[in-house]
């Protein structure tokens, strides 16, 4: 018997199809599944005022004076609210608004003053629809000139 020799192919075919389709997936899975490190903590410098005062419009702006304790009063007045709810600051601020259109407002906090009551002193205007919001610092003495 006999055999014929079987002539081969001079190259040999790997067909690379399943290995593109791995390599996709491999890639697919990785970009899924990476996170992208986000810094927590931003570092902020503040910048020093040494100019002089802005000029405010000719209309009074409403304060909202929060103490060192976190109690808040409108206007200077001599005594506050009666807590320190954000419902009561709310009414206390459209009660001092009265009917102007777009009131500007002025924080007045002291420098101890806790942070979550400045926090709600922006919640109420925000909530009321106020927009010019400012809050009122002090130069430090070295740096007013004379």
């Amino acid at each position: 018997m006999k055999l014929r020799h079987r002539r081969s192919n001079d190259s040999l075919h790997i067909n690379l199809t399943p290995l593109i389709d791995t390599v996709f997936l491999l890639l697919i899975f990785f970009m899924m599944t990476t996170t992208f490190n986000r810094e927590s903590q931003l570092s902020v410098n503040l910048p020093e005022a040494t100019g002089q005062p802005l000029t405010l419009t000719p209309e009074t702006p409403i304060r909202i004076i929060i103490d060192a304790n976190g109690e808040f009063a409108i206007n200077d007045s001599n005594h506050g609210l009666v807590d320190t709810k954000l419902e009561t600051l709310e009414r206390a601020l459209k009660d001092s608004v009265g009917s102007q259109t777009e009131p500007s407002l002025l924080i007045s906090a002291d420098a101890n003053a806790p942070h979550h009551a400045v926090m709600t002193a922006m919640e109420a205007a925000r909530n009321l629809g106020y927009v010019k919001l400012s809050f009122e610092t002090q130069q430090r003495p070295e740096l007013v000139k004379p």
